[in-house]
């Protein structure tokens, strides 16, 4: 593989004009064909094989337009301090209100909330307003007709305040992408000393990234795809584009450093370290294509699309960067034309060697300690519990939050996620006997407060119930509850022929949960089984494949405890903004996983392939580790803090969601890069000596040699004598 690489960098390089002018081609016809072939996108969100998605499903079938299926929001009502809604001021202010509602352009109901949606007391009451499509679907003028006829109350004294999913608007991702560039600018900069090697990363991340996102809206208008398709292609595609140009950059800049000219040194970079980003880029698409495992079709398609923007930022950093070198020239040194030796700065010991040095002395204290510390911090993980943020996630001064406070206090919590059971009766001889055992079987378990009439459908075969439970709906309660009401399915079938279902809002958050919460052991059994696999063809060896995968899990189940302890158990709350806690997203852990194993293991193959590559050059262990660790720490240093401060920013935006995630993501990369990367990993490289890269002679004969430190490439291509300077924008 190295002397293939080699040569396609020298060919790159040599040949620049008519790789970039290929390039923009490809660039050119996909933007074309994102222009002229792309169709919609849909924000459906099917879960198959959970009870919640067969009972909406069977709602669609036989009711026609889904009730389960279109968007919903809740509108309160509270009387002034000493006043009851029923009073006659405040009654025409409500009336007002709903007759307001109802002129809303995709409003299909509205109900009255002084008839049966008020409290004992009647301080409290709500209007719930059904539209006549999905969330996804309600427009920005559909939410503001409904906010201005809340105004309505409000200007005749009541308060009023809105809740549901017909609220929910996109994320606003703000700036975070614009200062993640500017970091990276930022740090690319200190780290080459040199404006034109800096935009190199930055340059090709861009391309990269416009190529997989007009990719993605060509395939849009072939596929079925959701909205959210693009989310993880764009966030990873920018995080590998950076990553793999930063480490092949800084190997040309290393080979120009001793003497090599700009097209070997090109061909040298692409085939020693273009190899070890060629790796990492396949376990990076082992991790995303293995989301297929969890059968959730918008984590397939999100899994694919981010796959394939890790594939384009390889071909990239293999092709366009030796091209893009090229016709910078010798700029891309710096000042002087000349790098600085990583191994010293101004006769001191750059900081990493020093660093590898302090660590390979006190090997085993140094990995028990950090051990130790991760273990401390993964400590809250035992207590994660998986949902979907709700309006009870709300900043307390949203709308959305004062709603759901208000039906709280008027109602009692389980009214802000009420349960729609579904009754099939068309097995059955008299389906409204049926619906009414249901009901009567229902409202006799404990935590329910109410179950509503059954609602049949045009046919009479299908009823539906609403039940009110006791507590809220993120309560371990509820979901007790909902699984005693379809443990009463087997009763009631063999009692009258039907079978009864539970979906709803709160339905679907425990069913996600639960399948996500089974899905992650077969998911990390896979990627780790096939990137143990990837990593023992790379180096030769079990136990380097054993200690990267076992690091990645430390992390990861630190990044867990981190993420407990912030917004489940809300500590260091305000730092973060965390204005409620509440259970994790259930789609987290996946995401998570799938993100940090790619740009953990992009980490471990830059920092031990180097490593390794001294190793095979004769360099003793101990010195093959600090060697390869001094090469490769500013590299990944760099890509670290750029991945940091990138989702950091997200933690900066209001919606939970998105915090969420932009914490637990920094929080990741810091863990893994600068504990496990940075530290363990030469600590035990240190402690293995050169049993690190020990492998059974059976298994050395069955697995193809893919020379990722260039010993071929040595043999076949010897050393050229000391290039003259190129001058300044040498194009040759």
């Amino acid at each position: 593989m190295a002397t293939f690489l080699y040569r396609l960098g020298r060919l790159s390089y040599r040949r620049r004009k008519l790789v970039l002018a290929i390039w923009l081609a490809i660039l050119g016809s996909l933007g074309v064909g994102a222009a002229t072939l792309s169709g919609p996108t849909s924000d459906d969100f099917a879960i198959p094989g959970t009870e919640a998605q067969q009972a909406q499903d069977l709602l669609s079938e036989r009711f026609g337009e889904s009730p389960a299926g279109g968007a919903e929001a809740r509108v309160v009502f509270a009387a002034p301090s000493g006043e009851k809604l029923t009073d006659p001021a405040n009654r025409a202010a409500v009336d007002r209100t709903v007759a307001a509602l109802r002129t809303g352009p995709q409003v299909a109901e509205v109900s009255d909330p002084l008839r049966g949606a008020i409290n004992g007391e009647s301080t409290i009451g709500y209007a719930r307003v059904a539209f006549r499509v999905p969330a996804a679907e309600v427009t920005e003028a559909d939410r503001e007709a409904l906010l201005a006829a809340a105004q309505t109350g409000r200007d005749a004294g009541v308060t009023v305040e809105a809740g549901g999913d017909a609220l929910q608007r996109e994320p606003e991702q703000g700036l975070s992408e614009v200062i993640g560039f500017g970091v990276a600018a930022v740090v690319l900069t200190v780290t080459f000393g040199s404006l034109v090697a800096a935009g190199m990363p930055l340059l090709t991340a861009f391309l990269g990234v416009a190529a997989t996102m007009a990719g993605i809206q060509v395939a849009s208008g072939f596929f079925d795809l959701s909205s959210s398709t693009s989310t993880l292609a764009l966030m990873l595609g920018i995080a590998v584009s950076i990553d793999y140009a930063l480490f092949i950059v800084s190997r040309y800049r290393h080979e120009l450093a001793v003497g090599r000219s700009g097209a070997e040194a090109a061909g040298r970079a692409v085939g020693t370290a273009g190899s070890a980003v060629t790796f990492a880029g396949l376990t990076v698409l082992v991790a995303l294509t293995a989301l297929s495992v969890v059968n959730i079709p918008v984590l397939t398609e999100m899994g694919l699309a981010a796959a394939g923007a890790v594939a384009v930022a390889v071909l990239i950093a293999l092709t366009l960067l030796p091209a893009l070198v090229g016709f910078a020239g010798r700029r891309i040194t710096g000042r002087g034309g000349q790098t600085r030796d990583i191994e010293a700065d101004g006769g001191r010991p750059a900081l990493s060697l020093r660093w590898a040095r302090m660590i390979t002395r006190r090997p085993l204290l140094t990995v028990v300690t950090v051990v130790a510390a991760l273990g401390v911090i993964a400590v809250p993980a035992l207590d994660l519990r998986l949902g979907l943020p709700g309006d009870n996630m709300a900043a307390p001064d949203t709308t959305e939050r004062k709603a759901y406070d208000l039906v709280t206090a008027g109602f009692g919590a389980g009214y802000n996620g009420p349960l729609l059971v579904v009754v099939d009766a068309a097995g059955s001889s008299d389906p409204r006997a049926a619906a009414a055992a249901a009901a009567g079987a229902i409202a006799a378990l404990p935590g329910v407060v109410s179950v509503s009439p059954p609602t049949f459908n045009q046919a009479g075969d299908t009823a539906m119930l609403q039940v009110v439970p006791a507590t809220a709906p993120d309560s371990a309660e509820t979901t007790d509850l909902v699984h005693a009401i379809r443990d009463a399915d087997a009763g009631l079938r063999a009692r009258t022929g039907a079978d009864l279902s539970v979906t709803g809002t709160t339905a679907v958050t425990i069913d996600i949960a639960a399948k996500m919460g089974g899905a992650l052991l077969p998911y990390v059994s896979v990627i780790v089984v096939l990137a143990f696999l990837l990593l023992t063809v790379l180096f030769r060896s079990v136990l380097v494949p054993l200690k990267a995968i076992t690091g990645f899990l430390l992390s990861v189940v630190a990044t867990f405890g981190a993420v407990v302890a912030v917004f489940q158990w809300g500590w260091l709350g305000g730092l973060f903004g965390v204005d409620q806690t509440g259970p994790i997203v259930s789609l987290l852990p996946v995401i998570l996983i799938g993100i940090v194993f790619g740009l953990a293991m992009d980490y471990e193959v830059f920092l031990v392939s180097r490593m390794r590559e001294e190793h095979v050059h004769g360099a003793p262990p101990v010195r093959a580790v600090i060697v390869g660790y001094a090469h490769g720490a500013r590299v990944v240093t760099a890509a670290a803090i750029i991945m940091i401060s990138v989702f950091a920013g997200f933690v900066l935006t209001p919606d939970p969601l998105i915090k969420s995630i932009g914490f637990a993501l920094a929080a990741a990369i810091l863990l893994d890069a600068f504990l496990v990367r940075m530290t363990i990993v030469p600590a035990v490289m240190a402690l293995l000596g050169r049993r690190a890269w020990a492998l059974p002679r059976w298994l050395d004969r069955l697995l193809p040699n893919v020379d990722v430190e260039g010993e071929r490439l040595r043999d076949a291509v010897p050393d050229e004598p000391p290039a003259m300077p190129e001058p300044v924008g040498a194009s040759r």
